[in-house]
This record gives C-alpha cells, structure tokens and sequence, in this order.
C-alpha cells in the first residue's frame, strides 16, 4: 500500500465519507443483499483509499467512486458465475430505507412505506440496465456525463436507456395502480 504523507492523513481519513449513503443505496440496488451491499461499499473504500494517491486533483470523486464500486460487482459477479449460488432465507427484503421529512402519523407512514414498496418492486422488475441507470439518475443525483463514465457507455446510450426506464417505471406503476382499483 502506497504510503501518504503525514500532512493529507486526515484529507485521506475523510475521502469520499460524504457518499457513503449514495454508494450504499447503489450497492442495494446492483446486490440486493445488505450484507453484500456492505461488503461491497467497503470493498470500493479500500480500493479508493489504495489509489488516493494517483487521483487527480480536481477529479469528480463521487464519479470515481460509483465507477470502482460497479467495477468491484461486476468483478464479483464474473467470480460467483463459477461457484456455488446460496439464497438468502430470512425474509428480509431490501425497502427504500427513511423517508425525508418528519412523519405526522402513522397512516402516513404506511402510506409512504407502500408507495416506496409499489416503486422498489416496479424498479425491480426493469431490466438491470435500466434499474442502474435509473437509479444512478434519480436518486443520486449523478449528471449524464457522470452515468456515461461509470457504465463506460455513450451519454446518448445514458439518455436512451434512461428515457426507456422511465417510460417502463411509468407502465408498471400504472398498471399496479389499475390492478389496485380492480380490487
């Protein structure tokens, strides 16, 4: 490991930490698995902690780190492809973790919750490039260029898949909603 100069310990100590909701929720998304999802986000740190050195100064970190952070999965996918598969059997699954805001009362808690439940599970039936990108748009915030350099793709491809997602997203929930109704 690369060895940092005294003076830009603590710069180091601090890298990044203002990402790790975002890089976590990404990681929920691509796994689907808290404990992975962890793994995952930690992974990624100790591989940006490893390369700090060689970053540019003025580089966009958040890019960066979303970038070793899919790289770290798709890596440990190629890895699993070959091994053994284990499903996960306690029941949990991954909901839309805190709602912004403060919650009045408890039907409106519930309500929320649903709504998130409707949307999670309308996101996880999209193909997985148009979850990614979706998610690396609308809920971390990232700029098209941004998505382009992490899914090492064309912005336009970016644009294209995103507008495709968003159509489906709109489908799926409109149809949830119409088999609400009938009920």
């Amino acid at each position: 490991m690369m060895s940092i100069p005294e003076t830009t310990t603590s710069a180091r100590d601090d890298f990044g930490l203002q990402f790790l909701d975002s890089l976590y929720r990404y990681a929920m998304v691509l796994t689907r698995n808290r404990t992975d999802a962890e793994d995952l986000v930690q992974e990624t740190y100790v591989r940006a902690i490893e390369a700090y050195g060689r970053l540019r100064e003025n580089s966009n970190v958040k890019g960066w780190l979303f970038t070793i952070l899919r790289n770290q999965w798709l890596n440990q996918l190629r890895r699993r492809r070959t091994g053994p598969q284990f499903l996960e059997t306690d029941g949990e699954s991954p909901l839309i973790e805190g709602l912004p805001g403060n919650l009045p009362d408890a039907q409106t808690v519930l309500e929320g919750l649903e709504d998130a439940e409707r949307v999670r599970m309308a996101i996880d039936k999209l193909p997985s490039e148009f979850q990614e990108v979706l998610i690396l748009r609308e809920f971390e915030e990232l700029s098209y260029q941004e998505i382009s350099s992490v899914l090492s793709c064309p912005a336009g491809t970016v644009m294209s898949r995103l507008a495709r997602a968003r159509a489906r997203l709109r489908v799926l929930l409109t149809e949830e909603n119409d088999r609400a109704i009938a009920c």
